[in-house]
């Protein structure tokens, strides 16, 4: 199965009122580990960045302005995407930037039904608790130090840990990693043992004692 986890930096909160990509981060994962394979990009704005924005990920316009435009790695990003599945962290925000960048340049923007929002997985999971990212990763005990700001490619490589341990850790089953083939070589080596009858394990009249006086000490037992 595979799977791109993703995420942007951006100018502000709504494209609706002018504001615009300028940072897009993705990892490949394939059955719910990272491949290795990744895309990152910087994009000029074509427009001024607010000093809030700039304070959250660091990216002025001063940096961006040599940077492509989106309408020139738009082909390279859905490539890399092709159809698989999208995980996102507040999914809702990322999407509406990217579908509204898409659509400007008559790519056809991504449907809810392929996407996987973390928030709401976290929030399930840890129903009344901190569900950002910072507060993930510190839970699951994963390393973001090196997030002193957002950036695209960093959170999402940190979300890719996160997602994984949303999803139950690294080892998700009882299979202990072994392949099939593996599995049924494993049953077929264990050695013969023969058939014992079940044996009684009477309780003594002094531990049945013991018992009854223990229970009467706990209320509602």
């Amino acid at each position: 199965m595979r799977e791109i986890v993703l995420d942007t930096e951006t100018t502000g909160m709504d494209p609706a009122t002018g504001d615009r990509l300028v940072e897009i981060g993705c990892v490949e994962l394939e059955n719910h580990l990272p491949t290795g394979r990744t895309f990152h990009t910087y994009l000029n704005p074509e427009r001024d960045v607010p000093a809030g924005a700039v304070a959250v990920h660091g990216l002025t316009e001063a940096f961006l302005k040599d940077k492509p435009l989106f309408g020139e790695v738009v082909g390279n990003f859905t490539d890399f995407v092709g159809d698989a599945h999208l995980v996102i962290h507040n999914a809702e925000f990322d999407l509406k930037f990217l579908n509204a960048e898409l659509k400007t340049f008559g790519f056809p923007g991504f449907d809810w039904k392929r996407v996987t929002d973390t928030v709401a997985i976290a929030r399930k999971k840890f129903p009344g608790s901190p569900a950002n990212l910072d507060a993930l990763c510190r839970r699951f005990n994963i390393d973001n130090s090196n997030r002193t700001l957002h950036g695209a490619l960093l959170d999402a490589q940190l979300l890719a840990e996160v997602y994984l341990e949303l999803l139950g850790g690294r080892q998700r089953g009882l299979d202990m990693g072994l392949s099939r083939p593996e599995q049924t070589q494993i049953l077929t080596d264990r050695p013969h043992r023969p058939y014992r009858e079940p044996r009684q394990f009477p309780v003594h009249a002094d531990e049945e004692s013991a018992h009854d006086a223990m229970m009467t000490q706990i209320k509602k037992s």
